[in-house]
């Protein structure tokens, strides 16, 4: 009577730990591990601090103000250049001239001792289409300097994204893992207590606490891989390295948005492709480089302007000196008849932009494939989350019929072994279908130059 009692109790504790859902764990230990101080981001927020934090943004921002102080410097050679001059000069050795007078030679030194001059110069550059083209050159480095930061904007948030989701997918696979390595932990008890009952055998007891026992490395693992991909976000948002974060959500959360309708036909366009703007702004400078070659063989006009006070002594009493003023006003006009290194420089950004061209050709050809195969990759993945999260029920059903063949005496521990294994597998692959699907439309925004978080 006793025995049929302790029989009856041990399959009454079997169904109590064998259907508790293992994510009631889960949830008591988040409870408790609550740390006030855990900053607790939304993908939105990833991108709002990386995009003003990290030192690469701010690095190139910086570039587009060394580039706008260079296209300032260039506009001032429109304006006059206005100097102060002064200049002393002592004779050491008079020139000396031979005379004759009635007959008799004369020796006479001529100069004077001291000469002084200082007064105000005026430069002005009236047609000089060197300069001109070099301030449009300019200009478009300013231009390129902009693009390139706009790039690193998009290389940032598309690192910064894929860095966010794949802390999700290690949130979520740790969670997985720690799910199932409790519910072995319980069906391990579970199987312990009928075997002290005498209701299974040995063999089942050491099947069960092998299934607990390897799945205990696979979930400290995870939570490494948590911690790695956790420091890697901190990294590209900037911040510092003992802050704890928190991804919101999980992946699960995104599947609403896993669509390619509407993208199928939707031309894959690169007009706001980062790579290619750069080319073309590349390619533009090498234009205006060719035309700033070809300005100089043109000729320049410049107007000047002085006005010079002299004086000339032969002591030192400066109290006394008389200074006597001059001034002059005149054009230059500079014609370049022949100069060598012209031609070659002249022809060495024709070859340029030559090469320019093929590399535009390619990398327009690169990055069709690339977007081809981001939303190749999307249109996988979608239909891959559709089929997972069919799987994620039936192996949820599978396990549901093991446990119940295992407690009436008609299913064996390996079975029960099993319906686990795939259940853990059918969560894995699905939180990785989601992954890629999110990673592959990240990739494609990059491709396509498209984000709202990009001015």
């Amino acid at each position: 009577m006793i025995r049929i009692f302790n029989r009856k109790t041990a399959k009454f504790v079997a169904m109590i730990l064998l259907c508790t859902p293992a994510c009631a764990w889960a949830e008591v230990r988040d409870s408790l591990s609550t740390d006030q101080e855990t900053l607790k981001i939304s993908l939105e927020q990833a991108l709002d601090i990386a995009l003003s934090e990290n030192p690469t943004i701010r690095i190139a921002d910086r570039e587009i103000e060394v580039k706008k102080e260079s296209n300032r410097e260039a506009y001032a050679g429109l304006f006059p250049d206005l100097s102060l001059t002064g200049s002393y000069s002592r004779t050491l050795k008079k020139q000396t001239m031979v005379m004759e007078f009635n007959g008799q030679t004369q020796t006479i030194q001529m100069g004077i001792d001291n000469s002084y001059s200082g007064g105000v110069v005026v430069n002005l550059p009236l047609f000089a289409p060197a300069l001109y083209k070099s301030i449009q050159l300019t200009q478009t480095d300013v231009n390129l300097a902009v693009e390139k930061a706009r790039s690193s904007r998009l290389d940032m948030v598309n690192q910064v994204t894929k860095a966010y989701f794949q802390l999700l997918l290690s949130q979520d696979g740790y969670e997985v893992l720690l799910q199932s390595f409790r519910q072995a932990e319980a069906n391990f008890n579970v199987v312990n207590e009928m075997y002290k009952q005498g209701m299974v055998s040995e063999y089942d007891k050491i099947r069960a606490e092998v299934q607990m026992r390897s799945l205990k490395p696979n979930v400290v693992s995870a939570e490494n891989g948590v911690m790695l991909v956790k420091l890697q976000l901190k990294v590209l948002m900037g911040i510092d390295r003992d802050t704890e974060i928190e991804a919101v959500g999980n992946l699960k959360d995104y599947e609403a948005g896993l669509s390619v309708r509407g993208m199928e036909n939707r031309p894959l366009s690169l007009e706001n492709n980062s790579e290619l703007k750069q080319i073309d702004l590349n390619s533009e400078m090498l234009f205006q480089n060719m035309k700033l070659q070809q300005a100089n063989f043109q000729p320049t006009v410049s107007a000047s302007f002085n006005y010079i006070y002299t004086s000339l002594n032969n002591h030192f009493r400066i109290g006394e000196y008389s200074w006597f003023p001059y001034s002059t006003a005149g054009l230059t006009l500079a014609v370049p008849l022949f100069k060598a290194s012209n031609f070659p420089k002249l022809k060495r950004a024709k070859i340029q932009m030559w090469q320019l061209e093929e590399t535009r050709l390619n990398t327009e050809r690169m990055l069709q494939m690339q977007a081809a195969s981001s939303l190749n990759s999307m249109r996988a993945s979608s239909e891959q989350v559709a089929s997972n999260r069919e799987s994620i029920l039936q192996a949820e059903k599978g396990r549901l019929i093991a446990h119940k063949r295992y407690e009436v005496g008609k299913g064996t521990i390996l079975e029960l072994n099993d319906s686990e294994v795939a259940l853990t597998q059918a969560r894995l692959v699905y939180n990785q279908s989601i992954y890629d699907y999110l990673t592959a439309r990240a990739d494609l925004d990059k491709v396509l130059g498209g984000n709202d978080k990009i001015k």
